[in-house]
Order: structure tokens, then C-alpha cells, then sequence
């Protein structure tokens, strides 16, 4: 989720009136950092994942699952090896946006040797068994995206409803003690969000259309409390929401790795850019929304819509006056430019910067790419700040920046190193969204991981115009997109010759071609080699002990038969679950007794109870908690990258 300081929160006429105050003194956090760390070299590989996980209630008699607000009574629990006894940490634990949500990462980064891989499934597996030894009868913790149900009646237990008067965030739906009430952040960022950009935030999500869907599908709203003004911006056809926790309350996979220096550090941002949208669709798991079925697979637009602050001048639907900037896209969004040299041509979309904080960033040494990205970030306003943060050291804090960097939400993060820390420059790949299994994510990864390893060994160049990264964004969320949408990606990832500023863009869209993800993930004969075979390529000139090669070979199989449509993605199989289920009307309707058999075939599966070879093909990994003892002396003597 970002920052997470301590302290008083200001209120929204408050934080606006040091925005300025923010934004200067972030910058001069950043040129303070970069000056003392960007000759750092030498940082070995270290990387991590992040889980979020939801807390579900069954209740077996009324055949009834709801979301479990009881995130804020575990995770001290769930703490207390980290800050009593650090170094027996398995698993570290953080908050999330909802009070039914947390966060679990591995106790310490995996590093650069092969045999971590087979260390990932097992640390999660420990993460689950850590939660479940704390819950209540019937209580799970499932890894899932979205809740079908969020918003409903009833969703939540304790239950608790929705005040569109005096809540947080206004919502028709979602009520304020379904947000993370024991840090301050999370409730302060719901109000301030929504009186920055003058109204609630509005989601629109298209229904899908079966056959007994009402056409055109539009709510009666007046049942909840909408006196006709509240939910004005619900569109016909389309599945409504209001309140960031409809975004912000969905759950995600997300990596970090450490780069050995800032270049490479840049190089890795720029080159598992156009892998977005490519993770984006092989992982899509969210086609239930607020008790619909959605005719979209993903949660991205969901989330970009609920965290929208633009004001109505920002987002280009009246003249600016008050506001500074015409600004695209919402802050939690796609990126908008590469960061490499080798980037900077293929950067062919818009770019709003903040002048001043560019020209200081110029002035100081810090060269055009990232001080424009990072200007880029600072036509922000802060949405979130306390009063015991507002005067920092600037040679020793870093939090003005942070604020603003930890709330633009992209698809990629560039991290420079926290002061005094033996921590290096990070990339940080966020688009994935979460799987039922370990052993899915698990997977995917690996799979990330892998690729950037075989990116920094062999030199590739995935590099594609931003505006068609964008476009392939947009392509991912459809419906199906792994069987029914081809993507744009570069047809030569050898080749580091692109074509110069002078020549035309028509030139530089003959780099990339439209394929499928079968296509890029798994080969089209002789015109492309596919992702995979380079990883086996790879993996054929390193030193790997059975048991890893075994692990990572059931990861990999997994990835090539989602890719090819062999197997279902998480949401085609969520879909085809309601769809056949005996209850269903072919209305779009999750009903509660769906919902239920729904998430309990989930946990089942998650849980190894039952097979789902539709979906899994009956995985089989020697995943352990632990690398060989004769592995681990080499890891002592580790090499720089």
C-alpha cells in the first residue's frame, strides 16, 4: 500500500495548503538521495513477492461467506516474531486497505541462486498456515482478487452499513468500518481523495449480458438511500461503484527486485514495461463485482477509477481555472515514460511535468529521463499527510518524497534506496493479480523473475512505444483477452537497433507486431521465438539440483498451457463456475448461494481437497522450506551481479 507514517492526519484543506510545501521538500529528498547513492554499485539480486489476502467467514447452516473485518486483531498477532525475535521471521505481516484484508511478503528476500525458486511455494504455504492457526471457527484466508459480493447487503461480519451522509467515503455500499480503522491512512486517503476531486469517485465497470439480463441493466438506486444526486455518474449497462474500497479492497501479486546499480536498476523499469498488460491478462481473476458478473476479466480499471482524484477541470470536462494541469490519467494507472536511454524514443505519449520541480532536478545534475519522471509524479497533490511529518531533515528523511511517490500507483515503481539502509535501487512490477493457489502464484513468480534474468544475461530489448503498451493495457481487461485479443510486442527481442527520433513513427511500429499471448509466451515457429524457450535456453547453461529443476519445470508448464488456452485463467474458470451453477438465472447475479459454493470450492482447491484439473493440471512441485545446506555455504560467498 506505500508509506505508512505515524501520526495526526490533517484534513483535505489542510494537506491542500501544504501541497506545495510537500512537493518542495520531496524534491529535495530525492536530489539529496540521488547524489548520494547513484554511484552505488555492486548490490547482489535480492527479490520478494507480496500477497494480500482476504479473511472469509462460512457460515455452513445458512450456506453464507462473508468478508471477516478482523484483519486489525491479527496482524499485532502476526507481528510479534518480527519485532521481538526479527531474524526468526518466516514472514513479515503489514495492513491493507480493508479490515477484511493483509499483506504477508517473505521474512527476508530471496537471492540470486536458482534453488530460492523452490523456496517460494513453501514460504507461502507458511504464510497461510501463520493466519490459519490464529482464526476463528469457520474462518479462511483465501487469496482471491475480489470478493464477488463486496458492496452487497450483508457482505461483511460483523455487518455493518453503508452511510452515503457522514461516511468517509459517501459510498451507497461500502461502509467506513470495512476500511483498515487502526492506521489512520487508509480512512484519511477515502475522505481525502473524494473532496479533492470535488464528488465521489465513479466506477463503471460493463455487465455482462446474458440472457435474461434486463437491457438496458440500470439499478434502482433509491432503495439505498440515493436521493437521485449520489449516484448521478452510474451509467446504463454498467455495474456501479463508489468508494475507493471497491478498488482498493481487491487484492494483488506484486515483486520487487534489487537491481546491482541504478542503470540496471532503469533498464529492468523500461524492459517488464510492455510485460504488463502480457502478466495483466495471464493472471486475470476478477470478473464478479459487486454481486454481477462483469464483461471485463481484471481489476486495473476498477481500482485506476476508485483512487481518481482529478478534478473535473483535470480530467479535461471544463476549462482549468483553479487547477494547474490537464493531467490523463488517474494516479493509479499505466506508465507513461521509460526511464533508459534506450527508452526515451519510444516515449510517443503526452507527459505533464511539474516545470519547476524539473528544472531543480536539471540544475542539481539528475539527468532528463528521470527527472521528468519524477516531475511527472509531482503534478500530484499529497492525499494523505500528519502533522507530526510536516518539517523533515531533508538530508536524512525521506517521507515528502515517498508520500508522493507511494501514491502514484503504476503498473511499475522505480525505488530508490531508503536512507541509511543496505538497500539498493529496486524495481517493483505491480500489474498481477491474486491466484487461488500457492502454487499459481508461486508460478507467476518465477516466471518474472526468470525473465529478468534472462533479460540482463542475454541483453534483450522488449522495448515497444508507450502508446501501444497502453493500448495492450486496455486489451487485457476484455473478456477472455488470453483467447480472444492478439497484443502488440517487439517481433526481434535480440536486436538492440531501433530506429532514431528522425525517422517516423510508422518506422517505429515496424519494431512490433500483434500476437497473441500463446504467441509471445510460447513461440510462432520461426517468426518468433517465444519468452519460454529463451527461459529454457537459460536454464540449459546454469547449474540447477533436481529438485528446483523439477519445481520450476511444473511453474513453467503451467504458464505455457494458460497462455495457450489449455488451461482456464482464474476468471474464465470464476465465470464458467456461476454460469453452470444450478442457481443461476442468467441474470448476471451472484447470489448469496453461489457466492457461497463459489468460494468454498475455492477454499477447497487452495487447500488440496479437491483437483481442478481445468485449471491446475494436477501440479506437483518439491517445493521446500529451505535451500540444501551444501547450496547455502555458495550463497555465503555470493558473487555481484
Amino acid at each position: 500500500m506505500g508509506l505508512l507514517s505515524e501520526g495526526s492526519p490533517l484534513s483535505w484543506p489542510e494537506t491542500k495548503e501544504l501541497a506545495d510545501h510537500v512537493r518542495k521538500h520531496g524534491i529535495t529528498q530525492f536530489i539529496n538521495l540521488y547524489n548520494l547513492l547513484k554511484d552505488r554499485q555492486g548490490d547482489v539480486l535480492k527479490w520478494g513477492d507480496e500477497i494480500e489476502y482476504m479473511l472469509v467467514k462460512f457460515n455452513h447452516e445458512t450456506k453464507k461467506a462473508q468478508l471477516s473485518l478482523r484483519g486489525q486483531d491479527l496482524l499485532p498477532v502476526l507481528q510479534i516474531t518480527e519485532k521481538e525475535t526479527p531474524e526468526k521471521a518466516t514472514s513479515l505481516w503489514r495492513p491493507e486497505f480493508a479490515s477484511y484484508m493483509i499483506e504477508g511478503t517473505p521474512g527476508k528476500p530471496y537471492g540470486g541462486l536458482l534453488a530460492h525458486f523452490n523456496i517460494v511455494e513453501a514460504n507461502m504455504k507458511n504464510r497461510r498456515q501463520e493466519v490459519c492457526a490464529l482464526l476463528e471457527k469457520d474462518e479462511q484466508i483465501l487469496s482471491i482478487t475480489a470478493f464477488p459480493r463486496l458492496g452487497c447487503e450483508g457482505f461483511c461480519v460483523p455487518e455493518a452499513k453503508p452511510d452515503p451522509v457522514n461516511s468517509a467515503s459517501r459510498s451507497l455500499f461500502f461502509p467506513d468500518e470495512a476500511i483498515y480503522l487502526a492506521h489512520p491512512r487508509f480512512r484519511t486517503l477515502t475522505r481525502n481523495i473524494r473532496e479533492r476531486r470535488g464528488e465521489k469517485v465513479a466506477i463503471n465497470v460493463p455487465i455482462f449480458k446474458d440472457i435474461n439480463t434486463p437491457s438496458p441493466f440500470m439499478e434502482d438506486l433509491t432503495v439505498l438511500g440515493d436521493d437521485g444526486e449520489k449516484g448521478r455518474s452510474a451509467l446504463p449497462d454498467h455495474i456501479y461503484m463508489d468508494a475507493m474500497g471497491f478498488g482498493m479492497g481487491q487484492c494483488c501479486l506484486q515483486l520487487t527486485f534489487q537491481a546491482c546499480n541504478i542503470k540496471e536498476a532503469r533498464t529492468l523499469y523500461d524492459q517488464l514495461t510492455p510485460m504488463c498488460p502480457i502478466m495483466l491478462a495471464l493472471t486475470a481473476a476478477s470478473p464478479l463485482q459487486r454481486g454481477y458478473i462483469a464483461d471485463t476479466d481484471c481489476r486495473w480499471n476498477i481500482i485506476s477509477s476508485s483512487v481518481d482524484c482529478r478534478t473535473r477541470e483535470e480530467r479535461g470536462l471544463e476549462p482549468l481555472k483553479t487547477n494547474r494541469y490537464r493531467i490523463y490519467k488517474s494516479r493509479y494507472d499505466s506508465i507513461d515514460s521509460y526511464l533508459s536511454p534506450e527508452g526515451e524514443r519510444y516515449n510517443d505519449i503526452p507527459l505533464v511535468i511539474d516545470q519547476e520541480a524539473y528544472k531543480r532536478m536539471r540544475d542539481a545534475g539528475i539527468d532528463h529521463l528521470l527527472a521528468q519522471h519524477v516531475a511527472h509524479l509531482f503534478i500530484r497533490d499529497p492525499v494523505s499527510l500528519f502533522s507530526e511529518k510536516v518539517n523533515q531533515n531533508d538530508e536524512e528523511d525521506s517521507d515528502h518524497f515517498e508520500n508522493l511517490q507511494s501514491t502514484n500507483w503504476q503498473t511499475m515503481r522505480f525505488k530508490p534506496p531508503p536512507p541509511k539502509s543496505t538497500i539498493g535501487w529496486r524495481v517493483e512490477f505491480r500489474p498481477c493479480e491474486a491466484q487461488i493457489t500457492d502454487f499459481e502464484n508461486a508460478a507467476y513468480v518465477c516466471f518474472i523473475v526468470l525473465l529478468t534474468r534472462v533479460i540482463v544475461t542475454y541483453g534483450l530489448n522488449f522495448l515497444i512505444p508507450i502508446s501501444k503498451v497502453d493500448e495492450n493495457m486496455k486489451r487485457a481487461q476484455k473478456r477472455d483477452a488470453i483467447l480472444n485479443q492478439k497484443f502488440w510486442f517487439r517481433k526481434d527481442l535480440v536486436s538492440q537497433s531501433s530506429p532514431t527520433d528522425a525517422e517516423s513513427t510508422a518506422r517505429q511500429e515496424q519494431i512490433c507486431v500483434e500476437m497473441t499471448i500463446g504467441e509471445i509466451i510460447n513461440g510462432k515457429g520461426e517468426e518468433f521465438q517465444g519468452l519460454l524457450p529463451l527461459i529454457s535456453s537459460y536454464l540449459s547453461t546454469v547449474e540447477v539440483d533436481a529438485d528446483t529443476h523439477c519445481t520450476i519445470h511444473q511453474y513453467l508448464r503451467l504458464i505455457q498451457k494458460r497462455a495457450s488456452g489449455d488451461l482456464m485463467t482464474t476468471a474464465h474458470w470464476i465465470r464458467e463456475f456461476v454460469t453452470k451453477h444450478p442457481d443461476y438465472k442468467g441474470d448476471s447475479v451472484v447470489s448469496e448461494g453461489i457466492n457461497y459454493d463459489l468460494l468454498t470450492t475455492m477454499n477447497s482447491i487452495q487447500n488440496g481437497t479437491i483437483e481442478c484439473p481445468s485449471l491446475l493440471d494436477h501440479p506437483r512441485t518439491k517445493t521446500q522450506s529451505s535451500i540444501p545446506e551444501t547450496i547455502r555455504m555458495a550463497e555465503n560467498c555470493p558473487s555481484t551481479c
